[in-house]
């Protein structure tokens, strides 16, 4: 009876340490081997909203974080002085095609009558038509650029979207390039992960993902779109034509480098709202994490 009971308690002692050793040998295969990462962020492409020329802003037609559309007028920037630019340089388009039209005529009277007008001035008269032609193809350019410019005063969106940071007032003098507000692209919103180097090899374009947002129970599914092609290296620096300057210290204790992984997004459970900047965590469905797994066993 004492053996028996012996051997039980060695028994279970046994399983219970088989137990613990199976927990820490899966979980040092979760965070260690799988292609699993916390280091994940939402990400889109933000487009900055600057105007193309200078003036007064006279109206604002959106709303902090409001979505809009591809053409949507987002300000108006006053149009005055450039209508009367445009009026301008249609008076003198008129006037240069007036001369143009007399020179031609002059020129081709000059032709006709060989005999009577001399040779010097029939030249002379070809060199006006080829100089006002030019003036006339330059006062061409100059009304369209004016009608250009007009058009610009009109601030649209470039892609769909939501606009942010707008704080805008009727009244502001805004100065061409400089940033108006901000676009997120919602067409390019995506997840990218930071995954260590050592889990690369478990990772393939096209692998199927699951994406967890911080505070938020269901998984966004998405796929493997593609793996960054480098990062930055800090320990050598200089550029072209330079000599490299690298690091001449050395840390024994080595962490992996963190590759950059684009994940496409296929699919987002009702009610889940993707804002770039997210925190998210990032899991690979990879087809060959059990080869991986036994090539990065120590035995």
């Amino acid at each position: 009876m004492q053996r028996f009971t012996s051997f039980i308690r060695t028994a279970l002692t046994v399983a219970v340490i088989l137990g613990i050793l199976g927990a820490i040998y899966a979980l040092w295969v979760r965070y260690q081997i799988e292609p699993l990462t916390r280091d994940g962020k939402v990400r889109a492409d933000v487009v900055p909203i600057a105007p193309d020329i200078s003036g007064l802003v006279t109206d604002v037609r959106i709303h902090d974080n409001e979505k809009v559309k591809q053409g949507q007028v987002l300000l108006v920037i006053d149009p005055s002085r450039y209508q009367i630019a445009l009026e301008q340089a249609n008076a003198n388009l008129q006037s240069q095609q007036a001369d143009y039209d007399e020179a031609v005529r002059e020129d081709r009277r000059n032709r006709s009558m060989p005999d009577v007008v001399a040779t010097e001035s029939t030249e002379q008269g070809t060199a006006r038509v080829q100089k006002l032609r030019a003036a006339l193809a330059q006062a061409r350019a100059a009304r369209d650029l004016a009608a250009l410019n007009l058009q610009r005063t009109l601030v649209r969106a470039p892609v769909d979207g939501t606009v942010t940071n707008v704080g805008l007032l009727p009244g502001t003098y805004l100065t061409a390039g400089k940033g108006a507000m901000a676009l997120v692209n919602q067409q390019s919103l995506r997840v990218e992960g930071y995954f260590e180097e050592t889990k690369l090899p478990a990772i393939q374009v096209g692998d199927a993902a699951s994406i967890y947002l911080m505070g938020v129970a269901n998984p966004i599914r998405g796929h493997v779109q593609s793996i960054a092609g480098g990062v930055q290296d800090r320990e050598r620096e200089g550029g072209d034509a330079q000599l490299a300057n690298v690091n001449p210290s050395f840390t024994w204790v080595r962490l992996a480098q963190r590759i950059p992984v684009r994940i496409a997004i296929d699919s987002v459970p009702p009610g889940v709202r993707l804002v770039p900047g997210q925190t998210a965590s990032v899991e690979i469905h990879a087809r060959s994490t059990d080869v991986v797994v036994r090539r990065s066993l120590p035995w």
